[in-house]
């Protein structure tokens, strides 16, 4: 049995990530701060190959320890070594406010939560991953290239992912590939806790103005991180952008 890690793993994108990845007949390890999504996602898969952990991937301490808990637990499930780290976890919300107000406290807290934490997460998941053909996939976005007004820490850490994800192809192939995905617009209302799932809402014009004439869903992602990881062994470095058409698209005012 394969092993995967995903970071942010309990809602939203990475409850999908986790839950496509168990269908496919991985193991999965699933860390994220909230520690009753965690319970929630447990319970749904209480008969899976599945281990969550709660920790804040930009804590270093915190991420020794995750990875101690999963060394464990893979020797307790008869697996040898990680196949495949997601490194999905981050501030969701990506208003900072006015740069001119923006505390450097809270600029560091989008930082770490998405970069430092690629970064601490990956540092670990490395010499696990070697001589196992591993891939790493950072969950970016494509506010690494376009921008609402006050996004400034948001897009800063995706953009630094981006980056990070091409500098560690080249520094660990040929026995890892590293690639990220940019998702545009996704929908993951369904995919929260029980205390915050809500149904979609979208107007007419939210899947109008999408080419592919709809809001993107986690599933979308999900399908993104298969390919990936069992079916691009000619891929890395790359920023595959999964927004629906979105980002192509010209906009000028009439």
């Amino acid at each position: 049995m394969r092993m995967a890690i995903v970071t942010g793993g309990a809602q939203g994108i990475g409850r999908a990530l986790v839950e496509r990845l168990l269908a496919d007949g991985w193991g999965v390890m699933a860390i994220d701060t909230d520690r009753v999504a965690l319970r929630e996602l447990a319970e749904a898969h209480a008969s899976r190959p599945l281990a969550t952990h709660q920790a804040d991937v930009g804590d270093e301490d915190a991420v020794a320890a995750a990875f101690a808990t999963f060394d464990a637990w893979a020797r307790d499930c008869g697996a040898d070594g990680l196949s495949l780290l997601v490194s999905n976890a981050g501030i969701a919300d990506p208003v900072s406010g006015p740069v001119e107000t923006l505390g450097l406290a809270d600029w560091r807290r989008w930082q770490d939560s998405h970069l430092t934490g690629g970064f601490l997460m990956t540092r670990a998941a490395v010499p696990r991953l070697r001589g196992r053909s591993g891939a790493i996939i950072f969950i970016a976005s494509t506010r690494a290239f376009q921008s609402e007004p006050e996004c400034e820490a948001y897009a800063a850490a995706k953009g630094g992912l981006v980056a990070l994800t091409h500098a560690l192809a080249v520094s660990l192939g040929p026995d890892i590939r590293v690639n990220a995905i940019c998702p545009g617009w996704i929908e993951t209302g369904p995919w929260q806790k029980s205390s915050a799932r809500r149904d979609p809402a979208h107007r007419p014009i939210d899947r109008a103005q999408h080419p592919v004439g709809r809001v993107g869903t986690p599933e979308d992602i999900a399908d993104a991180v298969i390919y990936l990881s069992d079916h691009a062994g000619f891929t890395t470095g790359q920023a595959l952008v999964i927004d629906g058409g979105m980002s192509r698209r010209m906009i000028y005012a009439d």
